[in-house]
């Protein structure tokens, strides 16, 4: 399956992200060696149903970070995968909210 991602750096205030009652989202903070990965996250409840997005370069105040932005996601929990057979990490995406997760530096990819 073929997935087509924008990795121009984005900037300051261009990401928009659909959040509410019951939908949250998730971002991803790599390092940038990470720069076009594609991070798959997963409901703990159904493994097989995966979404990614790609990292990209995001300019901020502070300079530049890169990350991954997932949003429109059902509140729950959720697998981070390491590769598409190793799970890496469980975090839990409340409705309305933006959940952060810093990917460890010492997990190569």
């Amino acid at each position: 399956m073929s997935h087509s991602h924008t990795l121009v750096p984005s900037g300051q205030g261009t990401v928009m992200l659909n959040i509410g009652a019951g939908i949250g989202a998730l971002i991803i903070h790599t390092p940038a060696g990470m720069h076009g990965h594609e991070i798959e996250i997963s409901p703990v409840t159904d493994l097989a149903v995966r979404k990614h997005a790609a990292v990209r370069a995001r300019y901020v105040s502070g300079g530049v970070v890169w990350s991954e932005v997932i949003d429109n996601l059902p509140e729950g929990r959720y697998v981070v995968w390491r590769d598409p057979v190793t799970p890496l990490e469980e975090v839990d995406v409340n409705g309305g909210a933006v959940t952060e997760y810093n990917w460890p530096i010492s997990v190569a990819v």
